[in-house]
């Protein structure tokens, strides 16, 4: 996975122009995500194997007893596993690749960030030690893409819920 600065230019061959390499790394999560989707299929993995999991399908029919507001905190990014919106589940894979339709969003979060601009906090709801996105795909994937290792997120704690 390519980091930031030196090691970013040379494993993701920068050209120096943010919006051509923007291009050039929205093309590749997306070549990526395509891949994703292929390795699911020829192992006959479930076809849920690439997809982004919900939290509906964790908590199933029961909602959670109460919410407590943490405040904002930075998180490991790789532990944001999946998504409170379930139109968000079928977007986004399992690793936040984005969509073929957010090429525009994705691409201008891409550029702010590689010049230097704080991503806004994405908004999760805490399970345990995992976290679900609730507002932020679009922020999550460009920081992975970038190769950050946590990122700034309000969060919400789900009481009385057990994940599965």
């Amino acid at each position: 996975m390519c980091g930031t600065g030196l090691s970013f230019r040379l494993c993701c061959m920068e050209t120096g122009n943010l919006f051509v390499d923007a291009q050039t790394a929205f093309a590749r999560q997306r070549r990526r995500r395509v891949l994703a989707r292929m390795r699911c299929r020829i192992l006959r993995a479930a076809p849920e194997c690439s997809r982004l999991r919900s939290l509906e399908s964790v908590l199933g029919a029961a909602p959670p007893a109460g919410r407590r507001t943490a405040g904002t905190q930075p998180i490991p990014l790789d532990s944001i596993v999946g998504t409170a919106e379930s139109a968000k589940a079928r977007a986004f894979d399992h690793r936040f690749r984005p969509p073929p339709t957010s090429r525009r969003r994705w691409e201008g979060l891409w550029i702010a960030a590689r010049r230097g601009a704080a991503l806004p906090p994405v908004s999760v709801y805490r399970l345990g030690d995992e976290h679900f996105l609730l507002d932020g795909h679009h922020r999550v994937s460009v920081a992975h893409d970038l190769g950050m290792a946590a990122i700034d997120a309000e969060v919400t704690r789900l009481d009385g819920a057990v994940a599965a």
